[in-house]
């Protein structure tokens, strides 16, 4: 039993192996993860579940009573730096604005103002004004607040760059327009040209080149596909993108787009970008720093280094698209200045190779998919049969072993026949000597029994044939023979004594002693 389960593990363990080894080969390529976790970005619906920041205003004063000073141009506050701040809001900007719509009143943002006369307010500069209300919004939009705490412009802030932008900065303070659809949550069309104009206020070399790049080109024509500044870079938690983590995860910041179908496929480019990445040498080494050494610098490109970063361009492009083979040169020559004409052949365009695309590579490929496989299920099935084989010989040879040891164990043993001891007689042949009557004595020159007389040679030349006889071992003596067979020999030896008396009278065992001295006996009378 214990040899039929090891054969059969042996036999599943083959067929296990055989499996393993077709999957490995015909499996398709499994989407790659993202490289890093990116930082979740609140929805409306979460923002509308958290209880309202409530700030304590005085509601009795109206936007009208507000605006019957605000609304007039020429109101200005001096600063400490001497400038002038313009109070001057138009009724008609307010009221156009996200705030307005839903109702907000002045006093909900400026709490402190009260009647007028106003409370004092004091500020070095423009700057400094902005700063100091910057909290304002943090009593609506605490999530967010939060979140822009985070980003690289609130450390720019801890560092002592007052430049850097606050929320009145991105959203301005009176005329606060809506971004997203409140139904949908997706961001406005007109969105999408606002955001990249805001950031180009402390941005504007950057997007003179997003403007040029494929992205920004598309984009001035009308096309929401294209990403804009908050796609890549985060809309509050903004990260600095000199750092190593960045750049670890710009590769799934790209993918977020050019792995969606739906996209792609309106132009005619392949969603295995990133797939093809990861499976290559660049970005295999890119997994494991990310998860192994995730603060460590590396120096394998990620996809900014070939395509660019703001002024990335269509692959087509002769002066600098990827699909002209002198313009992926240099670029490959950045990092390896030795590459030669021949380097950058052995790129397939983040392609998976087909019919249609490097069919040679295709066919190769199918090739060693189905060799490898057929090879190895072979060799695996012949170490199977052998295996098989070996134990089934092995387990005949014992069965056929074990079946002559029982038939050696079962066969009598054969004995030589040797006359057995006296003491060794059976009880039958000692009854049947015990019912035999004693013979008669008899007479002087007749031999002492029937035996004597057997053995008594008929002339004197017979005597040294008798005592070379007795030099002889003695034969078996049936003890259990008929009287009556004995008889004859007696009476042709000329003894005229019967056989009972004969029988009678002789003892039942003679000893060696008493058949010598009749021999001798009977010699002499003869």
């Amino acid at each position: 039993m214990l040899r039929r389960k090891t054969a059969l593990f042996a036999l599943l363990a083959g067929c296990l192996v055989v499996g393993l080894s077709v999957w490995a080969f015909f499996a398709p390529l499994a989407p790659a993860a993202p490289l890093m976790q990116e930082t979740p970005t609140p929805d409306a619906n979460a923002e509308a579940e958290s209880p309202t920041r409530t700030p304590v205003p005085n509601l009795s004063i109206s936007d009208e009573y507000c605006l019957s000073c605000h609304g007039q141009p020429g109101q200005t506050f001096a600063l400490d730096n001497g400038e002038q701040l313009d109070l001057y809001v138009p009724a008609e900007l307010h009221q156009s604005s996200v705030h307005g719509r839903l109702g907000y009143a002045c006093v909900q943002c400026h709490t402190d103002v009260g009647e007028y006369p106003h409370p004092p307010f004091k500020a070095a500069d423009r700057r400094d004004v902005a700063l100091q209300l910057n909290a304002v919004c943090q009593r609506c939009h605490s999530h967010q607040f939060e979140l822009a705490q985070d980003s690289v412009h609130a450390d720019a802030q801890l560092a002592g760059v007052r430049e850097a932008a606050v929320c009145m900065d991105c959203h301005t303070a009176h005329e606060v327009r809506r971004l997203n659809d409140p139904q949908t949550h997706q961001l406005l069309p007109d969105a999408h040209t606002w955001i990249p104009e805001r950031c180009a206020l402390c941005h504007n070399a950057i997007y003179q080149k997003y403007k040029e790049s494929v992205h920004g080109a598309a984009l001035s024509q009308g096309n929401l596909d294209v990403p804009t500044c908050i796609d890549c870079h985060g809309v509050h938690n903004i990260e600095d993108p000199r750092t190593t983590y960045f750049r670890l995860r710009s590769p799934s910041i790209c993918a977020k787009c050019h792995t969606d179908p739906q996209i792609m496929n309106k132009y005619g480019l392949s969603t295995q970008v990133l797939d093809t990445y990861v499976a290559d040498f660049h970005g295999t080494t890119t997994v494991i720093f990310e998860k192994q050494a995730p603060d460590a610098q590396i120096n394998t490109p990620v996809c900014y280094d070939c395509h660019g970063i703001h002024d990335i361009s269509k692959t087509t492009d002769p002066k600098t698209g990827l699909q002209m083979r002198s313009n992926l040169l240099a670029r490959c020559q950045e990092c390896h200045p030795d590459a030669n004409t021949n380097f950058p052949a052995a790129w397939m365009s983040h392609y998976i190779p087909s019919r249609e695309r490097y069919s040679l590579v295709y066919y190769v490929d199918l090739f060693y998919k189905i060799f490898i496989p057929l090879t190895l299920g072979g060799m695996g099935a012949l170490v199977l049969m052998d295996i098989s084989r070996t134990l089934i010989n092995r387990r005949r040879k014992r069965a056929a072993q074990a079946a002559k040891e029982t038939a050696e164990a079962g066969q009598p043993l054969v004995a030589p026949q040797l006359a057995p001891a006296p003491a060794e007689l059976s009880e039958a042949a000692q009854e049947e000597e015990a019912s035999v009557e004693p013979a008669i004595e008899p007479e002087a020159g007749q031999p002492a029994s029937v035996e004597q007389a057997a053995l008594a040679p008929a002339d004197p030349s017979e005597t040294a044939e008798v005592d070379s006889a007795a030099a002889q071992p003695e034969p078996q003596r049936q003890t259990s023979q008929p009287v009556e067979e004995i008889q004859p020999d007696i009476e042709e030896a000329g003894q005229p004594a019967s056989t009972d008396e004969t029988m009678s009278s002789a003892p039942e065992n003679p000893t060696d002693e008493e058949i010598d001295s009749s021999v001798d006996s009977e010699a002499k009378n003869g």
